[in-house]
């Protein structure tokens, strides 16, 4: 079956005969992987849209077990992204961050919608790259139905006097909760009032408001460690190659 998808392309893996094997975050099917003998380094419009951070459209054939690219498009080259080694490694944590996120053949057009608008916005950004990747990510935990719960007390529900995050139990818990339990336990964070409103004023905002924004390095360095382990916890995602050039 003849098809095609807009799509981002995660990584590319060299076999044989010059034919390539591709990992696709695809609107229409989610994260599939893809053989084809397009090479990035060629002249053609299809060649174009197998370089890092494009978002193209994908000419696919499709059959029971596999699919091939025999053709693509350009739809938006985020070029600039590569012309700043910070700027491309937060960017490069981001795409793994997310693959990692992703079950094969599984769709999630609004997390896809997501990356693609990280991508205008971190490509127009001069600096300080951290406090946009900390945004994409509670985001993408939204989109992926893994949203800790920052809206109250995740313990008893109560929505005032939040003082800690417990990531065990995936969210905010308050002080009378607190205060019963371990406070010898490494998965549970202190917070301040201040952290709490950064949570849920990113999620209220698209990423496109917060194009300018950038927290305190402190604060930073905190909310990173918080979403870390809760990430690395709930999800087992856990050292990614680009971690160690990025960020926190």
């Amino acid at each position: 079956m003849y098809t095609d998808t807009e799509g981002i392309i995660f990584k590319q893996i060299k076999t044989v005969n010059g034919r390539r094997m591709i990992l696709l975050f695809s609107k229409k099917y989610g994260k599939i992987s893809a053989g084809t003998g397009i090479s990035e380094k060629g002249r053609g419009k299809s060649a174009l849209a197998m370089r890092p951070f494009t978002y193209g459209k994908y000419e696919l054939y499709k059959n029971r077990d596999s699919y091939n690219i025999n053709g693509a498009e350009v739809i938006r080259s985020y070029y600039r992204i590569g012309e700043d080694v910070e700027k491309y490694m937060a960017a490069s944590y981001v795409m793994e961050f997310t693959e990692q996120l992703l079950s094969e053949n599984d769709p999630m057009p609004e997390l896809f919608v997501l990356l693609t608008d990280f991508f205008e916005v971190i490509e127009a950004r001069k600096k300080r790259y951290e406090t946009l990747v900390l945004a994409y990510q509670l985001k993408a935990l939204k989109a992926c139905g893994h949203m800790p719960c920052v809206d109250s007390c995740v313990l008893c529900g109560a929505k005032d006097g939040l003082v800690g995050f417990h990531v065990k139990e995936g969210g905010l818990i308050c002080e009378k909760c607190a205060s019963a339990l371990n406070h010898n336990d490494a998965l549970i964070y202190d917070v301040n009032f201040g952290i709490v409103d950064i949570l849920r004023y990113f999620l209220r905002n698209p990423l496109q408001r917060l194009e300018k924004l950038a927290l305190d390095e402190k604060v930073e360095e905190r909310l990173s460690r918080i979403l870390k382990s809760y990430i690395e916890y709930h999800l087992d995602i856990r050292n990614l190659k680009s971690e160690g050039f990025v960020l926190f």
